[in-house]
């Protein structure tokens, strides 16, 4: 009889995480008269991320903008998440993709991001159960932290395709 036995897995009970932003310039002009461009950073990745407002707010819109990344962020929790909860379930995911959605409601008072739409499309294995999928889809969306930190809803609409 083996008696091996292996080490209990410690989770620890939080997980920080650090940026770095940088940004030059001069606000001596006024309002409209400074670079919204900046960079940050976030250790032990080495991409620098180049950033600035929403174009409507003066800002370059060839770089992103936070409100786009608050998106992202969210639209990527999402599909981590349940890509760990298929692979879990021993359901074959073949593809995945999101075209996730929101907007910046200035008629709220502090104005803020509307509701995060995700409209996910997952490819699986031919012979699949939809359902089981579905219900994965509704386990990750409980698991994903970025939704569950953010005051904004995150709904999650899939379609499933066979492959």
């Amino acid at each position: 009889m083996d008696q091996t036995r292996t080490a209990p897995v410690h989770r620890t009970p939080s997980h920080p995480y650090a940026t770095r932003l940088h940004w030059t310039g001069s606000t001596g002009g006024g309002p409209r008269s400074y670079s919204r461009d900046h960079t940050a950073v976030a250790a032990p990745a080495t991409p620098v991320v180049e950033l600035s407002a929403d174009s409507a707010f003066r800002g370059d819109p060839d770089r992103l903008n936070p409100e786009q990344l608050v998106v992202m962020a969210a639209s990527s929790c999402q599909m981590l998440s349940f890509l760990g909860a298929a692979a879990r379930a021993g359901v074959d995911v073949l593809a995945y993709d999101d075209a996730a959605t929101s907007h910046l409601d200035l008629t709220e008072s502090p104005a803020r991001l509307g509701t995060i739409r995700l409209a996910v499309t997952v490819t699986v294995a031919a012979g699949t159960d939809e359902a089981v999928v579905r219900e994965l889809t509704e386990q990750a969306h409980h698991a994903c932290y970025v939704a569950s930190s953010l005051a904004v809803g995150v709904e999650v609409g899939v379609t499933v395709r066979f492959r």
